[in-house]
């Protein structure tokens, strides 16, 4: 949570120093990110209660299928979100600002958030799948090792004098390393530790 909350904060202060425009656009942009991402979570926490449920169970298979149906779910998902973003864009944008400048940023921004949807449905699924086997000290490593490769890509934006949808691609880059961080741990088949109690 503290990488996280360290990811968003970085983000905002890279935006604040873009500019009026962008930093305004950041805030509309950071809002319906996470509107999307709370829609995801909703396949994450019920993999939260199914991994855990097979694993306590001692049914390891049954976890595996269960990890690969909600990863399914969550790229469906994500790019359904996606598309509806995407297509959106032209009557939500006015929705939230009269200003051009302001307006100017939003649409590329959101459409590459719209592009990075299915990801997202990745990296959320796969949370709920590792929270549910109680893999959070790997969760947390993995977090951390996010917000390295964040930290340089969002300061790289602002010293190349990049623009708002530049640093909406390093959020899609934070959640390509998440996607590979967690994808491996998923297909390691370290995360599957059966029994009441995790060693």
């Amino acid at each position: 949570t503290l990488s996280l909350r360290a990811v968003l904060m970085i983000a905002t202060a890279v935006a604040a120093r873009l500019g009026d425009a962008d930093v305004a656009a950041h805030q509309v942009v950071l809002g319906l990110w996470s509107l999307l991402a709370f829609a995801l979570d909703a396949i994450a926490i019920a993999g939260q209660a199914i991994i855990g449920r097979h694993l306590g169970a001692d049914d390891a298979e049954g976890a595996r299928d269960a990890c690969r149906r909600m990863v399914r779910w969550g790229v469906v998902s994500g790019a359904v979100l996606g598309v509806l973003l995407a297509l959106a864009r032209p009557a939500v944008v006015p929705l939230f600002t009269g200003d051009a400048a302001v307006r100017a940023e939003l649409m590329p921004a959101l459409l590459v958030v719209a592009l990075v949807q299915p990801v997202s449905g990745v990296v959320f699924v796969l949370d709920g799948v590792l929270m549910g086997a109680g893999d959070g000290p790997f969760l947390a490593g993995a977090m951390l090792v996010t917000l390295v490769a964040f930290a340089p890509a969002a300061l790289a934006v602002l010293a190349l004098g990049g623009g708002l949808t530049a640093l909406w691609w390093a959020m899609g880059l934070f959640m390509l390393v998440r996607m590979a961080s967690l994808g491996w741990r998923a297909r390691s088949g370290r995360w599957i530790v059966t029994g009441a109690v995790r060693a």
